[in-house]
């Protein structure tokens, strides 16, 4: 499981570097440019999937675990493999590279707020974080690699022409072998299988989530079909990463772990189809 992490590391900070090389400072804050579309997409990702969710906590009778865990997702926006998900379902990648920087800075902030609503709600068996903590976790993972790569541009721009097109191939390369072996870890551990186990209530309230994330994200996604993909891929990819790190500031993160994996596998799941789906159009 170690190795898979440090994998899942290197993989994240491959994809974050090849963001940073091959995109330009205007384009990575393009959105920043375009209020009325950067508001849309900031409504979908931080206030109706948290409301969704917080819905969801009173409807269904879940445990304080699996309660716990759907709020940190979502209060975790900026998902790092955000951007090559989104190649999955034709989006504009453009769009969302620069809502994926965008959601990851807005975080440190939006992060501890929507967590505090959730603590004055419900009983959450984590401790509260601190923005400080926030900022540590998404700088390392996001702003650090795409801070390298902007810095390549910039000072060595001979290197970035040589290594641009070879750092994406391998980025892809990366990112496919982390879900073979994702899968093939899933595969080989049925003590694993079997803490996915939730029950009916909390898997089809972590359904129910992500199928709203991307139907919210589509709605709100404006004229465009590649930026309506965008926004409901990053309606959908929640933070797995951030979301670990909150729940491991506590000692009750084992109990949270499998929901946060039970989303990101049916997340992939609703995704697939909505990218089969999307494609037929925006193609």
């Amino acid at each position: 499981m170690d190795i898979l992490l440090a994998f899942t590391s290197l993989t994240i900070f491959t994809l974050m570097l090849n963001i940073g090389v091959n995109h330009s400072l205007e384009q990575l804050t393009s959105l920043w440019h375009k209020p009325a579309v950067l508001l849309r997409a900031l409504l979908a990702v931080l206030v109706l999937v948290p409301a969704v969710v917080i819905a969801l906590l009173f409807i269904f009778e879940l445990s304080p675990e699996v309660a716990t865990g759907l709020a940190l997702l979502a209060a975790a926006p900026g998902a790092p493999l955000m951007t090559k998900r989104s190649q999955m379902a034709a989006a504009d990648h453009e769009y969302v590279s620069s809502l994926q920087l965008t959601l990851a800075l807005l975080a440190i902030v939006v992060t501890p707020l929507i967590l505090g609503v959730f603590y004055e709600m419900f009983a959450l068996t984590t401790d509260r974080v601190s923005p400080i903590d926030v900022a540590w976790q998404i700088g390392s993972v996001t702003f650090l690699p795409v801070i390298v790569g902007l810095a390549l541009q910039y000072f060595a721009p001979k290197l970035v022409a040589v290594i641009g097109k070879p750092l994406n191939v391998l980025a892809n390369v990366l990112f496919l072998l982390l879900v073979i072996a994702l899968i093939v870890v899933l595969a080989i551990a049925p003590e694993l299988r079997a803490n996915l186990l939730l029950g009916w209530s909390a898997i089809a309230a972590v359904l129910i989530m992500a199928m709203a994330a991307v139907t919210i994200g589509h709605l709100l996604g404006g004229p465009r079909l590649d930026q309506r993909a965008g926004l409901a891929v990053a309606s959908l990819a929640r933070n797995i990463g951030l979301a670990l790190f909150i729940a491991g500031v506590s000692e009750s993160s084992e109990g949270i772990i499998p929901t946060l994996l039970v989303y990101m596998l049916l997340g992939v799941s609703v995704q697939i189809l909505y990218s089969v789906w999307i494609k037929r159009h925006v193609t």
